[in-house]
């Protein structure tokens, strides 16, 4: 007993894009593991730069279409606490 020839070319087509598919899974799983690793590197860049910022001009918010900066004033609790820190 078999199925038809019609039939059975169904199934084959139909297995080998379930196997496809699952093979371009796994090809994008491991491309978002490089992204989220990538991602995670430019976090922890994007952080050191901050505190070498901080370190150089205090605590400011850039503009960042025109590098411009405005001084974020730090209140009296804070700067105390950054005193005592030290």
């Amino acid at each position: 007993m078999k199925i038809t020839e019609e039939q059975l070319k169904q199934v084959q087509a139909q297995v080998q894009v379930k196997s496809q598919l699952v093979s371009d899974i796994g090809a994008v799983e491991a491309q978002k593991h490089e992204l989220l690793h990538a991602l995670s590197n430019v976090i922890e860049k994007t952080k050191e730069t901050a505190e070498q910022l901080e370190e150089e001009y205090g605590k400011i918010n850039i503009n960042l279409e025109d590098g411009s900066y405005e001084v974020v004033e730090v209140e009296e609790e804070e700067k105390e606490e950054e005193v005592e820190e030290k």
